[in-house]
C-alpha cells in the first residue's frame, strides 16, 4: 500500500497561498468589512477554507501562519493591549485549532441526515437575521452610515430568502455553514476567552475599565465582533468552497 505524504507540493502551495491571503487581509482595509455596529475581520476565513478543502494538517498550518502574524502585528504595530498577543496560547493556539476543526465538523454533518443540519442552520440564520435587523435599526436612528445600511439590508434579504428556501438547499451547503460557524466561533472564543482567563484584570486596568465587569466587557466584544465574523465566514466559505469543487 502506497503511503501518502502528509504534505504534498499541492498542499504546501495551498498553505502558502491561503496563509499569504490571510496576512494580506490583516495588513490592508480589505480585511475589515462593516457589518452591524462594527467592522468584522475576514482574516480567519482562509484558515477555515483551507481546512475544509485540504484537511486538518493544511488548515492547522494556515492557522499557525495567522497566529504568527498576530504576534508580528502586535510587536510592529503595538497598542496598549497588544501584550496579550505575545502569548502563543492566545495568538496561535486558537488559530491552529480553528484550522483543524472545520474539516471534522464538515465531515460530521456531511454524514448526518439533512434534518439535523437543517434545524441547526435554521437557528443560526434566524439569529443572524435578528442581529442584522437590530443593527439596521441602530444605523437608522444613530449616525447614518449609508454603506452600512445598504450592506445590512442586502444581508437581511439574502439570509431571509435562504431561510425560506432552506428545504431546497443542498446538504453540502448546510455542512459548510456549520463548519464555517464553528471555525469562526473557535477563533473568537479562543482568543477572547484566553484574554479573560489569563489577563482579565490587567486588560481591564489598561483600558481603565472596572475590573469587576471584565466578563461582561469581554463578552460584549465577543458578541459585537463574533456575530459579524460568523456572517462573513458563512457567505465567503460557502461561495468559495462550492466554486472550488465545481472547478475540480
Amino acid at each position: 500500500m502506497k503511503n501518502e505524504k502528509v504534505l504534498t507540493l499541492r498542499k504546501m502551495t495551498i498553505i502558502g497561498v491561503l496563509g499569504a491571503i490571510s496576512v494580506m487581509l490583516g495588513m490592508t482595509p480589505l480585511g475589515f468589512i462593516p457589518i452591524g455596529p462594527t467592522k468584522a475581520t475576514i482574516m480567519h476565513i482562509p484558515v477555515i477554507i483551507g481546512s475544509i478543502i485540504e484537511g486538518p494538517v493544511v488548515g492547522g498550518f494556515i492557522g499557525l501562519i495567522f497566529g504568527l502574524f498576530s504576534i508580528f502585528q502586535a510587536i510592529t504595530n503595538p497598542t496598549p493591549v497588544s501584550f496579550v498577543f505575545y502569548n502563543p496560547i492566545i495568538s496561535i493556539l486558537p488559530r491552529v485549532i480553528m484550522g483543524i476543526m472545520p474539516y471534522y465538523i464538515y465531515k460530521f454533518f456531511e454524514k448526518q441526515n439533512k434534518t439535523l443540519s437543517k434545524i441547526l442552520v435554521n437557528i443560526i440564520l434566524g439569529g443572524i437575521i435578528a442581529y442584522l435587523t437590530f443593527s439596521l435599526k441602530n444605523y437608522l436612528v444613530g449616525d447614518i452610515n449609508t454603506f452600512g445600511i445598504i450592506i445590512n439590508i442586502v444581508l437581511i434579504v439574502a439570509f431571509t430568502v435562504l431561510l425560506f428556501y432552506i428545504n431546497k438547499v443542498k446538504k453540502d451547503i448546510l455542512s459548510l455553514t456549520m463548519a464555517a460557524t464553528v471555525g469562526s466561533l473557535i477563533n473568537t472564543v479562543g482568543v477572547l476567552g484566553g484574554i479573560y482567563l489569563i489577563y482579565g484584570e490587567q486588560y481591564m486596568r489598561i483600558l481603565e475599565k472596572d475590573i469587576n465587569l471584565a466578563r461582561k466587557f469581554i463578552l460584549g466584544i465577543a458578541i459585537t465582533n463574533g456575530i459579524p465574523e460568523i456572517i462573513l465566514a458563512i457567505i465567503i466559505t460557502v461561495s468559495v468552497v462550492n466554486a472550488l469543487k465545481k472547478s475540480r
